[in-house]
């Protein structure tokens, strides 16, 4: 019986030998990437990694050379919807192996959609205005917590220490408790430049906001951020705080891609062919790739947050990438290749903008055995034809995508949805 079962496992176990591991450690900061690598993969989990000639090929696996490829960590998207299969399909087609999934039924985003099959791993997001929702969150398989414009400090402080007590993550879209209040609490980020960007506001008008976060008062903040000069003092000062902190952020900047002057259009892309437009939030138009305008948005407001943001990236902030799927036309997996690309147009090098989709996620939010290629972790894996810390755009160049341990066939994603 002992037999059957060891042939059993190492019929099950696959190999990835060739390639070069990119390594994503210390936010990208690190550079020992492992060329000629061997990646072995059994039961869901990488259970060795290393250089050839250091790590054993079991006998009987499935060897699958990837000569010249590079192999990282599945993509981590965590900030976005999935309300269809064909979704789920996009996901994982573009290489986002996880999710942080928002549930927002009649919202922009649509009712979080579960039951997908495949579907990149979810972890769900869940919004409160009040801690004592926490616990209740928390048996609903919660894992992210979305703190929100009504609370105040003193809830934002106790949240954050359930949060902890529960294991959960917390992310912050604030406004009666300020950005700073929210970094003293131990917030593990922020969602949303254009929103943490309120600490930059005057307090009258900060105060406005928050009371009314998708009202009037927001059109006139987004005009004052549209007008305000990126290299102002309070700019400055603000980004100096966000490095300072241990809060990271999560700028979304792919829901002003559309609005930029020169763009691509996303549909493009092979797997948007199974999108429907009609599951999208204020989509692009499938010819031209010109979206329409978003009432209460200054037309001028895109650029200029571009432009913010690259200066709390050069003061040293960090980074989690989130695309912000499916709002403002973003299509699944397509926009968080988008989001990394922005990532790059601040500033960031291509490897740490790697990071916050991979190794970054794990750190910010203490979630063990994902967003590296290392034995132990999640076999999540991306192989991809050309060097991904040379050009970010290469993330597109896919050969395998591997979702907890086993081959996805891409193609088939194309047609079944």
């Amino acid at each position: 019986m002992l037999g059957f079962a060891l042939l059993a496992a190492l019929s099950q176990t696959l190999v990835l030998a060739g390639g070069t591991i990119v390594d994503v450690r210390d936010s990208g900061r690190s550079a020992g990437d492992i060329r000629d690598s061997v990646v072995v993969i059994r039961e869901g989990h990488i259970v060795a990694a290393g250089a050839r000639k250091k790590t054993k090929i079991p006998a009987g696996a499935n060897v699958i050379r990837i000569d010249g490829a590079y192999v990282l960590p599945g993509l981590n998207d965590v900030f976005a919807g999935l309300n269809s299969q064909a979704q789920a399909n996009a996901y994982l087609y573009m290489g986002v192996t996880s999710i942080v999934g928002s549930d927002e039924p009649g919202g922009q985003r649509g009712a979080l959609f579960t039951a997908a099959n495949p579907s990149p791993r979810i972890r769900r997001l869940g919004a409160i205005s009040d801690p004592k929702e926490i616990d209740e969150l928390a048996r609903n398989r919660v894992e992210v917590l979305l703190i929100y414009y009504p609370m105040k400090a003193d809830q934002t402080r106790l949240a954050v220490r359930r949060a902890r007590e529960l294991g959960l993550a917390a992310i912050g879209e604030l406004g009666e408790t300020t950005y700073t209040e929210a970094i003293e609490a131990g917030v593990d980020a922020f969602i949303h430049s254009s929103r943490y960007a309120l600490e930059l506001a005057s307090p009258q008008m900060h105060s406005e906001v928050a009371k009314a976060p998708f009202g009037p008062p927001r059109t006139a903040f987004y005009q004052f951020l549209a007008d305000l000069d990126p290299d102002s003092a309070v700019v400055t000062k603000w980004g100096a705080r966000l490095a300072a902190g241990r809060v990271a952020l999560i700028p979304t900047l792919s829901l002003y891609y559309l609005d930029l002057p020169v763009h691509e259009n996303p549909w493009k892309e092979p797997i948007a062919a199974i999108l429907d437009p009609k599951d999208i939030h204020l989509p692009a138009d499938r010819e031209t790739g010109q979206a329409p305008h978003a009432p209460g948005i200054p037309a001028v407001l895109s650029p200029n947050v571009l432009r913010i943001e690259e200066r709390y990236r050069r003061a040293g902030a960090r980074y989690l990438a989130g695309s912000g799927t499916s709002a403002f036309g973003t299509l699944p997996g397509i926009s968080l290749h988008n989001e990394l690309r922005m990532l790059t147009d601040i500033g960031l090098t291509p490897r740490q903008a790697i990071a916050a989709a991979t190794s970054n996620p794990s750190e910010v939010f203490r979630w063990r055995n994902v967003g590296q290629i290392k034995a132990g972790y999640d076999a999540d894996v991306l192989v991809v034809d050309a060097d991904p810390t040379a050009d970010i755009r290469n993330l597109k160049k896919i050969r395998l995508v591997i979702h907890n341990g086993r081959i996805i066939d891409r193609d088939a994603l194309l047609k079944s949805h």
